[in-house]
C-alpha cells in the first residue's frame, strides 16, 4: 500500500522517539528521533533487546504477567508514565514514555509502540526557575548580600575576582553568614551563569545516602534502588556545585570528591563506567580545616584541593554598622510580600538590637525580624515586638529598659475597653474606632483578658 511505502519517512518526522517492540521484547523498528535521543545508530538498535535502553520503570513491567515476557502484552495496558533511560554514552536521560498495543485482525498483540518525550529541557526550566526564585529573593545589594562596611566591601570585591576564575573556592563563616549567597555571587557573576547552580549540604544525609546524591546511582544498586538517579555532579555540569559544610563529609566521600576535583570523573553507585563532569566546585563551611587536618579528620590533599581562592565572611557582630541597613532590607521585603506599610524601628528598639551578639548571625537578625513582623500591629518595631529568647540574652541595662517597654501599659488596656462599650460590644465597631483590624482587637482582648460581654454589663 502507498501508506505503508511511506510510513518510515513519517514517523522519521516525529519530534518524538518512537520504537516498535515484539512480544519477545526485540526491537523491530526506531525512528531518526529516537536515534538523536539516544545517541544510538538504528542499526545498533533493531533486532537487539530493548533492554539495551536500560529504561528503570520497564523493570517494574516485567514483574508477574500472565506468562507475558512484559506486562504491558499480558494486560494490555496504556499508560504514560516518566522514566529515565540510558544513552549509548552512559548518561541518563529523563523521558516521558507513552505506550500503546498494536494487536491483529484476531486481537492478539503484535507490537508495543512507544513514543518517548524529552524531559531534559524541561528539568533545565525546572532548575532555571528555581535559581530565578532566588534571584528574585534576593533583589538588592550586591546579589542579595547587603552591607556598606569594609569587611563586606573587601568580601565584595574578592567575590569578583573569584568569580572571573575558574579554581576552586572555599567560603569560610559562621553559620547564618551567608555562604550561599555568596556562591551565588559567584556563580551569577562567572562565566558559567548560563549553566546550572547545584547547592547541596554535605552534612544532611548518611554515608550512603551521601554517596548516591552526589555521584547518582543505578538501578538495583542497593536495596530500594528501583530506579536510576542523576547525581549533583552530573547535574551541575556546565555550571558550578555548591558544596555546603564539606568539613562534615565523611572520609570515604572526601577520596571521590577529591577524585572529582582532580580528573573531573566519577562513577555512579552500582557501575563501573567513569562519567565526565565540567564542573566548578565552591564549598563552604563553618569548621576549622586546619584543625580537622591535623586531626586527621579531614584529608590535607582534598584541603589544599579546594582551599585554592579562600573568602571568610564576617560575623554580623564584627560589622554591626551593616545592622540598620540589613534590618531595613528585611522589612520592606516583608511588607511588600504583605502588602504592608514598612514598619520603622524604635530607637530603643535598635539599641537591643546593637546590644545582642548574634550567634546565628544575619540569619537570626532575619528570624528575629520576621517574628517582630508578625506581632506587630501598626507603627514602630518596639522591644516588645521582638523574640523573648533575644531579649533574655541581652545586657542588663539594655534588658531593664526592654522590659519596660515590653510591660504593656495600663492606659492601653483601658482604651480597648473603652472602644468596646462605645461599640456595644461590636468587635468590628471597636476596631474601626481604634483604627485598627478586627484582628487587632482579638488579640488585644486575649492578650488583656478582656471579654466583650463583661465590658458592657
Amino acid at each position: 500500500m502507498e501508506f505503508e511505502k511511506h510510513l518510515r519517512e513519517i514517523v522519521n518526522t516525529m519530534s518524538e522517539g518512537l520504537l516498535l517492540v515484539g512480544a519477545d521484547g526485540a526491537i523491530a523498528m526506531v525512528n531518526e528521533a529516537l536515534s538523536r535521543l539516544t545517541g544510538y545508530g538504528r542499526e545498533e538498535l533493531v533486532g537487539r533487546s530493548c533492554r539495551v535502553l536500560d529504561c528503570d520503570m520497564c523493570e517494574q513491567e516485567r514483574g508477574p504477567g500472565g506468562g507475558a515476557w512484559c506486562r504491558l502484552f499480558a494486560e494490555k495496558t496504556t499508560r504514560a508514565k516518566r522514566c529515565m533511560i540510558r544513552r549509548k554514552d552512559g548518561t541518563y536521560l529523563p523521558v516521558l514514555k507513552n505506550q500503546s498495543l498494536l494487536r491483529d485482525t484476531a486481537g492478539q498483540p503484535l507490537f508495543a509502540v512507544e513514543t518517548l518525550t524529552d524531559l531534559s529541557e524541561l528539568a533545565g526550566l525546572d532548575r532555571k526557575v528555581e535559581e530565578l526564585t532566588r534571584l528574585l529573593s534576593a533583589d538588592e545589594g550586591f546579589h542579595g548580600m547587603v552591607g556598606t562596611s569594609p569587611a563586606m566591601r573587601r568580601v565584595f570585591d574578592l567575590l569578583e575576582r573569584a568569580a572571573a576564575s575558574d579554581a576552586p573556592v572555599l567560603l569560610i563563616g559562621e553559620s547564618g553568614t551567608g555562604k550561599e549567597l555568596a556562591a551565588w555571587a559567584i556563580h551569577e557573576l562567572g562565566r558559567r551563569r548560563q549553566g546550572p547552580f547545584i547547592p547541596f549540604n554535605c552534612a544532611a544525609l548518611s554515608e550512603a545516602l551521601l554517596e548516591s546524591e552526589l555521584f547518582g546511582h543505578a538501578k538495583g544498586a542497593f536495596t530500594g534502588a528501583h530506579r536510576h538517579r542523576q547525581g549533583r555532579f552530573e547535574a551541575a555540569d556546565g555550571g558550578d556545585i555548591f558544596l555546603d559544610e564539606i568539613g562534615d563529609a565523611p572520609a570515604s566521600i572526601q577520596v571521590k570528591l577529591l577524585r572529582v576535583l582532580e580528573t573531573k570523573r566519577f562513577e555512579r553507585v552500582g557501575e563501573n563506567r567513569s562519567m565526565h563532569a565540567d564542573v566548578r566546585v565552591i564549598s563552604a563551611t563553618n569548621r576549622d580545616l586546619p584543625r580537622l587536618v591535623s586531626a586527621g579528620r579531614f584529608r590535607e590533599d582534598l584541603f589544599f584541593r579546594i582551599n585554592v581562592i579562600p573568602i571568610e565572611l564576617p560575623p554580623l557582630r564584627t560589622r554591626l554598622e551593616d545592622l540598620a541597613p540589613l534590618a531595613e532590607h528585611f522589612l520592606c521585603r516583608l511588607a511588600a510580600q504583605a502588602n504592608r506599610p514598612v514598619p520603622s524601628i524604635a530607637p530603643e528598639t535598635m539599641r537591643l538590637l546593637l546590644a545582642h551578639p548574634w550567634p546565628g548571625n544575619v540569619r537570626e537578625l532575619k528570624s528575629a525580624l520576621e517574628y517582630a513582623f508578625v506581632v506587630t500591629d501598626a507603627g514602630p518595631v518596639e522591644p516588645r515586638h521582638l523574640p523573648p529568647a533575644l531579649i533574655v540574652r541581652a545586657a542588663p541595662d539594655v534588658l531593664a529598659e526592654a522590659c519596660r517597654a515590653r510591660a504593656e501599659p495600663e492606659a492601653g488596656r483601658g482604651e480597648l475597653i473603652n472602644a468596646l462599650r462605645l461599640a456595644g460590644g461590636n468587635r468590628s465597631e471597636a476596631a474601626r474606632i481604634m483604627g485598627v483590624s478586627r484582628g487587632t482587637i482579638l488579640n488585644r482582648m486575649r492578650r488583656f483578658g478582656v471579654d466583650s460581654r463583661h465590658v458592657i454589663e
